[in-house]
Order: C-alpha cells, then sequence, then structure tokens
C-alpha cells in the first residue's frame, strides 16, 4: 500500500477543529512545503469546537481523529494530526500501519535539534499542561524552556491577524530574553500563518509545526521500502 498507482504519495493532513477554513490554510502551507511526488489532502472534524482551546475538548477530539484516520487508512499512505496537543495520534499509530506525525511532536524535534534550548508561544493558556507534557513524552524535557501565551483571549485574537502577530511576537520575544530559548515554535495548527510571517522577524529560528510536520511525514515515507 506504501504508493498509490501513479507513484505519488498521498499525506492526509487531520484538522481535529471544526473550521473548514483552517484546514484548507494549513492543507496550503502544508502543498507549500512539500517535494514533487506528494500531495496532501485535508480533512476536517466535525463534532470539535471550531478552535480547540480547553484540556476537554483537546481530549474529545482523540477519538473522532482516529475515526478519521481509520475511514481514510487506504487512501493515504501516511497522516499528519494538525493541532499542537496531536490529539488521537497515539491511537492511530497504534491501530494503524500507517506512518503518522502530530505538528507538536514534529515541532519539537525539529526545534530541539543540534541540542538546541526552545520554548512555545501560543495563545491558548488552558492548553498549558498538555503542552507541557509533550517534551516530556518524546524525552526532551532538558532542552525545553516553557510555553509563553499571547496576551488576549485566544478567539478574539484569531479574529484579528495584526493583533495576534503582534500578541505571539510578544510571546516569542519572552521566550528568548527571559526563557533563553534558542528556537521558538508557534504552537498551533490554526497559527500556520502568522508563524510564516514571525519568523523573518526574530534572529532565532521560529518553528513553524505544520512544515516540520510535512518535512517529518515525508522522510518516513521515504525511508519505507516500496512494496
Amino acid at each position: 500500500m506504501g504508493q498509490t498507482s501513479d507513484r505519488r504519495a498521498r499525506i492526509l493532513l487531520i484538522n481535529p477543529n471544526s473550521s473548514v477554513a483552517t484546514t484548507a490554510m494549513m492543507v496550503a502551507i502544508a502543498k507549500s512545503a512539500a517535494v514533487d511526488g506528494f500531495d496532501i489532502d485535508g480533512a476536517t472534524a466535525t463534532r470539535a469546537p471550531q478552535m480547540i482551546v480547553t484540556p476537554d475538548a483537546l481530549d474529545a477530539a482523540s477519538t473522532e481523529v482516529l475515526e478519521i484516520a481509520q475511514s481514510n487508512r487506504h487512501a493515504c499512505n501516511g497522516i499528519i494530526v494538525a493541532a499542537f496537543g496531536d490529539p488521537g495520534l497515539a491511537g492511530i499509530k497504534a491501530a494503524i500501519e500507517r506512518p503518522a506525525v502530530g505538528i507538536g511532536e514534529s515541532s519539537m524535534l525539529a526545534a530541539a535539534e543540534n541540542g538546541r534550548r526552545f520554548g512555545v508561544a501560543t495563545t491558548t493558556p488552558l492548553l498549558e499542561a498538555k503542552i507541557n507534557a509533550l517534551p516530556d513524552a518524546l524525552g526532551l524535557r532538558s532542552y525545553y524552556t516553557g510555553v509563553r501565551f499571547a496576551e488576549g483571549d485566544p478567539q478574539e485574537l484569531m479574529r484579528d491577524p495584526a493583533r495576534l502577530r503582534a500578541a505571539l511576537a510578544g510571546a516569542v520575544e519572552a521566550c528568548i530574553a527571559q526563557d533563553g530559548a534558542e528556537a521558538v515554535i508557534i504552537g498551533g495548527g490554526p497559527l500556520g500563518d502568522v508563524a510564516r510571517e514571525l519568523q523573518p522577524m526574530f534572529t532565532v529560528p521560529v518553528i513553524a509545526p505544520i512544515p516540520s510536520a510535512v518535512a517529518r511525514i515525508i522522510r518516513l515515507l521515504t525511508a519505507r521500502a516500496p512494496d
């Protein structure tokens, strides 16, 4: 099942948030990060909020993410879970014989390359414990400098791109100046566009999670022996 008949690999990007517009934005970013021979398709959850901002919503999303992956497993070669807490990823890895990555794990692994100390800048303070658990699960705690949050309500910030960019820039600056981060992840799939806008504003690497996940899934698919 490794490749489709035209030898192009299909990657399924699952958006655990129930916003079709967010899915389209993330798929566009993923396509721009992909290389020849890889196609990106999107799938959108229907039972979650339009933007997941609480631990309960993140946990609840896991079931539907796994359902989406199961129903599409024969139509794709690899899977990206495109919410920063990676809901459902463990279940996909356990149940489906397809390479699967999350934007949270992928961006943290990229940020910690070469022993860099890294932090996370994002908009969802209620998810702090979930975010802090990721580096522990990945064995990266010694490199992790913590998470900083943009000032303002997450959903209101998403409706005002200029305010969102400024607030996240403040959080990135805090990661660098106060916590000593040598790389900063913009923590969230819906923040994909602003992550790219922030990258040229800082001298340390600003890690965009969707391109990190695309690069990782492509490496995994390329490493698999053809059927």
